[in-house]
């Protein structure tokens, strides 16, 4: 189960951030005890794949930030994100981090389950983070942007690092991106009511 909530934690943190859960991953394994990698995704420790995730991740962390290029960046992060979510779950949920002592035993027959589960959480988070960027960009007349950014690349850092060091803290955050989405939801909805019945009086005047 702690391999679930690993894989969880990683991939619901790369719906926010694409690079930061896989470079974690990759500097863990390639200078720490913390987490050791299976042998078919010991690539994640390479050299060269750290300095290129660290490079996309300093493009990423600086276009999300800026008003009209975050909603670009988000196009293609779309693509991008569940991506990385699907690596990350497929490497979190078979390798042995300080929390899991025996690695492989779940998802063993059918490796391709979950990296496809990884891609779904991946999406689900970025569809919410792309749907309400631009709600705060409206709102706050683009001065929101920074802010969301740096909270959304804090909670994916701190989440990579629960999924890691404490996976069963990973069910909180689940709890709530679940009760965040559903009040977003009711929220968007709500909003469009208000809009329909402002257009209508303006008709009926």
């Amino acid at each position: 189960m702690l391999e679930v909530l690993t894989g969880s934690g990683l991939a619901a943190s790369a719906g926010l951030n694409a690079y930061i859960p896989l470079l974690l991953m990759g500097l863990l394994a390639r200078y720490t005890d913390l987490m050791e990698l299976p042998s078919g995704w010991q690539w994640l420790g390479n050299g060269w794949v750290l300095l290129i995730l660290a490079v996309l991740l300093a493009v990423e962390m600086v276009a999300d930030k800026v008003p009209v290029v975050d909603h670009v960046n988000d196009v293609v992060q779309t693509v991008v994100r569940p991506t990385a979510g699907g690596l990350a779950f497929g490497a979190g949920s078979s390798s042995e981090t300080v929390t899991v002592s025996d690695p492989d035993t779940f998802f063993s027959s059918h490796q391709w389950v979950p990296v496809v589960v990884g891609v779904l959480l991946a999406l689900g988070v970025h569809l919410l983070k792309s749907a309400a960027r631009p709600v705060i960009n409206a709102t706050t007349a683009g001065f929101g942007a920074p802010v969301a950014s740096t909270a959304e690349d804090a909670t994916s850092a701190v989440m990579s690092v629960v999924a890691i060091l404490l996976p069963v803290l990973v069910l909180v955050f689940l709890v709530g991106f679940v009760a965040f989405l559903f009040w977003f939801l009711r929220r968007r909805r709500s909003r469009r009511r208000e809009r329909q019945a402002a257009r209508a009086a303006g008709f009926r005047v």
